[in-house]
């Protein structure tokens, strides 16, 4: 029971009244509150907190039935992997589009799912973009036909706009993950593995472009395992090589798979296994039984008792252990010849789980923050919980696309934001078809709607008021790079609604104004991901913006512990202002729970400085952390301890004690030995063999490390670590260097501090900036 195995491993700590739950709970030993006070020892304290019983909603017939046929998944994966080609020929194949335009095609339309024009005109995907729609899988083993629904977001494959990857995964069940047959893994595909593993994602990989010359789907296999560390097989074989590739091979259930008809719309399936695959097929298919013997149960005592499992025992196991994230099915296909594309629409059915096979928690506000996490149930009839995960400025005024877990959303329906507590109604909701939409009245729990005009930010949950459950939000990166930016001529309204806009609707991009040049200061994940926001201002807003020299969020840290007893003494006319803190400073790694690399602890003794002043004390800090004497930037890696102190019966206040934790931290810095920190990328170069010298080079001259190179055919990988700063106009360099014929990607890795002459010149720097009384 669901119930019982999630509240295991806390039945030897609390108890229930209830007597369902003791008979749910009857293994765990569970006693009534009465019977453990008298039977437990005497030392023991008394067990005071007591959580009510779960109400589980359990999932109807009808429930099921339209769960069984309904997908979530995400199309993702690195930069021109072909992510949005493979959308538009499932959007045809599955009837949603009419004609198929091309990425970069010849006709200026654009892929349905690049609806912006700077997308259509720069060919890469800046927004994700929803859609769905439905699919007719053949069941291999009697024919038959089942209709399923399927929603797909298609997701950029820039490292600049990796938050609307993290976003569109954070709500899915499944995903794509696209490879290209030629370049295999590459920067932002392990991006892309980390935010599926840290959101739980099952994914099925497919390899693509295998029309392309040098395609070897076998190596992209070997790295898929080595590189993402996760047990994967291909499932299919490619039928003739590159520019004669026309099938594949269906491993599970061994039969031919070809695309006949205008753009491949008709499927041809046949029995009969080409001779000239023949054996690298079965080659194959054991080395299929093998993987999922290491990851299977039912199959690996198949193997051990030196059987050969059936078909529909490996397609269920694949299916287990792709759910359980132990395994990924590799599929091949050509998105630009219409190759083998239905074969992964039918395994998008057969292996990827349905909402009701995916676990989702969500905190109940009304319990304390230790309580387990409770399961939401995809029941129509549960209260309603859903959540925003992405905003958009539509026509209409504010679109929000949400996530319903639990419950059904109605239009009209009154619904509660659970970090506000304002009640909204939802005026209009639609269902999105990239910028299309489609009106509709109610929508169940698992599926994805947009709902207009309600106010709220990204990663709010909502629900119909009966229940006070809150979803955790999603991861977001901190920027990396900074511009200064002012509109061209007079400053109209249009410039603080256009930033203020792309806040709201990006987590990752953030507004301040500098207070020393009084400049508005933008930050972001790159110098892409600026360049598009400045514009889309200028297109959208009509505000031409002038930009500076692009900035780099260093930052600084102690690197020893320092003492301070400060006392701060100021007399006024009236009464005055009196604080005494003493303590310590010290460096601090980052918690691996919370991820904050910066603390305040208070271990003073003896009512020596009064409770209410602490938080005084802790404001101050943190105050202190926002600005280093150094270089004018954020401190981390820092913790404060507050050891003693004194204060005065009259003048003491959270003002005095405010100040003095600032003076204190001020005065003891420079005796921490502080430095500054610069973010470290992890750089990724590919260009033709015969440049390798001038890349690495180039990337030396930058103070690169290199990691890790691979020559492959005709080109080859470098991968460096290099310091942003050192990284502007690398991209014109590089394209000097290399004919035009080289691309590099990067993305943040960490922060490591300047060599001392780079901190002696940012030191300097810095002082000029500062008034003379200042330095």
């Amino acid at each position: 029971m669901l119930l019982a195995r999630s509240w295991a491993p806390a039945c030897h700590t609390r108890s229930f009244v209830s007597s369902k739950w003791l008979k749910a709970s009857s293994s765990c030993n569970r006693r009534p509150a009465s019977t453990a006070a008298a039977l437990k020892p005497a030392t023991e304290e008394p067990v005071t907190e007591e959580l009510p019983p779960r109400i589980q909603h359990t999932l109807t017939d009808q429930d099921q039935l339209r769960l069984n046929f309904q997908r979530n998944i995400g199309v993702s994966a690195h930069i021109d992997s072909g992510k949005t080609t493979l959308t538009e020929r499932i959007l045809y194949y599955t009837g949603r589009i009419r004609e198929i335009h091309e990425v970069r095609g010849r006709d200026s339309v654009g892929a349905k799912m690049d609806s912006m024009d700077l997308e259509r005109e720069k060919g890469i995907t800046i927004q994700s973009a929803a859609t769905f729609c439905d699919w007719e899988a053949t069941d291999p083993v009697d024919g038959t036909k089942q209709k399923y629904a399927i929603n797909i977001i298609d997701t950029p494959g820039h490292v600049d706009f990796t938050i609307e990857v993290e976003r569109a995964l954070r709500v899915l069940d499944g995903a794509i993950l696209v490879l290209c047959a030629v370049a295999g893994v590459q920067s932002q595909t392990t991006t892309v593995d980390r935010q599926m593993r840290r959101y739980g994602v099952p994914r099925i990989s497919f390899i693509n472009k295998m029309d392309r010359p040098g395609a070897n789907p076998w190596r992209i296999v070997s790295q898929i395992r080595a590189k993402l560390r996760i047990p994967a097989a291909a499932v299919h074989v490619p039928i003739g090589v590159e520019d004669e590739f026309k099938g594949v091979v269906d491993l599970v259930h061994w039969r031919s798979i070809y695309n006949q008809g205008v753009k491949g719309i008709d499927v041809v399936i046949s029995e009969e296994i080409p001779a000239s695959v023949l054996e690298l097929a079965q080659a194959k298919r054991t080395e299929l039984i093998e993987q999922l013997a290491e990851v299977d149960e039912e199959i690996g005592e198949i193997v051990l008792m030196d059987g050969l499992p059936s078909n529909i025992q490996i397609a269920a196991a694949i299916r287990r252990s792709t759910i359980g994230l132990k395994f990924s099915p590799v599929f091949l296909g050509s998105a630009i010849k219409n190759t083998a594309i239905q074969p992964l629409l039918d395994g998008v059915c057969q292996y990827l789980p349905n909402p009701s096979e995916s676990e989702v928690l969500a905190h109940d506000t009304n319990l304390p923050a230790t309580a387990p996490q409770v399961p939401l149930s995809p029941a129509a009839d549960a209260p309603m919980v859903g959540l925003a995960f992405k905003l958009e400025e539509g026509r209409f005024g504010q679109l929000t696309y949400m996530r319903v877990y639990q419950g059904t959303l109605r239009k009209s329906m009154q619904i509660f934001n659970a970090r506000t507590g304002k009640k909204v109604k939802v005026p209009r909701l639609v269902r999105m078809h990239s910028n299309e939409m489609e009106d509709i009245e109610s929508i169940g729990p698992g599926e994805i709607c947009a709902i207009f005009g309600v106010e709220c930010s990204s990663g709010d949950t909502f629900t119909d008021g009966s229940s006070s459950f809150s979803m955790t939000s999603m991861f977001v990166p901190a920027p990396v790079i900074s511009l200064a930016i002012k509109p061209k001529g007079l400053e109209t309204p249009n410039f603080s609604r256009a930033l203020n806009r792309f806040q709201k609707e990006d987590p990752t991009f953030k507004v301040h104004i500098d207070h020393d040049s009084k400049e508005t200061i933008i930050s972001g994940m790159g110098e892409l991901h600026l360049e598009i926001y400045v514009e889309r201002m200028r297109r959208e807003y009509n505000t031409d913006c002038i930009t500076g020299k692009p900035r780099v969020a260093f930052r600084e840290t102690v690197t020893q512990r320092a003492e301070f007893a400060f006392t701060h003494k100021k007399q006024t006319g009236g009464a005055g202002q009196y604080a005494r803190v003493v303590g310590h400073i010290e460096p601090m790694e980052v918690d691996p729970e919370t991820g904050k690399d910066v603390g305040f602890e208070s271990v003073v003794m003896g009512g020596n400085i009064p409770h209410n002043f602490i938080p005084a004390v802790e404001k101050g800090f943190y105050e202190a952390l926002e600005k280093g004497s150094l270089s004018g930037n954020v401190i981390t890696g820092c913790r404060l301890v507050l050891k003693d102190g004194a204060f005065h019966a009259v003048d003491s206040s959270e003002l005095a004690f405010r100040l003095a934790t600032i003076g204190a931290f001020r005065e003891i810095y420079r005796a921490a030995k502080p430095v500054i920190l610069e973010p470290i990328m992890n750089v990724e170069v590919v260009a033709p063999v015969e440049f390798q010298s001038q890349v690495i080079g180039g990337l030396n001259t930058r103070r690169g490390t290199i990691v890790d190179s691979e020559v492959r055919d005709d080109e080859f990988t470098a991968i460096a670590e290099v310091a942003l700063n050192d990284m502007f106009g690398y991209s014109n360099q590089l394209r000097g260097s290399t004919q035009g014929k080289g691309e590099f990607s990067m993305e943040y890795k960490h922060h490591m501090p300047v060599l001392p002459n780079v901190q002696k010149e940012l030191e300097d720097e810095y002082r000029k900036t500062q008034p003379a009384a200042k330095k």
